[in-house]
């Protein structure tokens, strides 16, 4: 397997190692953010109703390669990220169809490297669109970037908001711990919502 440049992956990760962050977690989840540009990437613990926050990151490729090498990046980098961190499964946002054929493709094909990179460690893959996504961390389909950057915040404890990239991916895998039901599965959590907030 070829390496990737040392700097084409970024991350945050949790004061404590993974695996000791929750003792006796039953699922890890990887959530994916897939561009060929940037990949956003993070993971969560989940023990019963509560989520603890791992890692997170950015995978980024080099947009003067040619497009079988930047796939190449995404594929390594995520063998790479699922090796370090052991999830039991894997949510990866679904494409939109964007005014732009070729940048619809682009983001296809990138999707495509990061479903390949879970499939080849033998993990189960579920897909959410961004609609579903956002309605489950947010309340509602249509919210900015930044709202759900402070819902991530906020529902993983995080001192600071990640970047948009690596909230997202967050985002998807914090969706798919609630079943990507929207505010009933945070309820059930222990969560209340009222107005787009915690409270």
């Amino acid at each position: 397997m070829s390496t990737p440049p040392p700097s084409s992956t970024s991350r945050q990760r949790s004061p404590s190692p993974g695996p000791s962050a929750t003792p006796g977690a039953e699922r890890r989840i990887l959530g994916i953010d897939p561009g060929l540009r940037v990949t956003g990437f993070g993971v969560v613990a989940v023990a019963g109703s509560r989520l603890t926050y791992v890692t997170c990151g950015c995978i980024r490729s080099d947009a003067k390669d040619g497009l079988p090498e930047r796939l190449a990046v995404i594929v390594a980098d995520l063998a790479q990220v699922i090796a370090r961190e052991c999830p039991t499964e894997v949510a990866v946002e679904k494409v939109f169809v964007n005014v732009n054929p070729q940048s619809t493709l682009l983001l296809g094909q990138a999707r495509g490297a990061a479903i390949a990179a879970a499939v080849q460690a033998g993990l189960p893959v579920a897909e959410y669109t961004a609609l579903q996504v956002k309605q489950a961390v947010v309340g509602h389909g249509k919210a900015a970037k930044e709202q759900v950057q402070e819902m991530v915040k906020r529902l993983l404890g995080l001192p600071a908001a990640p970047s948009t990239d690596a909230a997202d991916a967050l985002a998807c895998a914090i969706a798919h711990a609630h079943g990507a039901v929207g505010y009933g599965g945070l309820a059930r959590s222990g969560y209340r919502v009222r107005g787009g907030r915690l409270v």
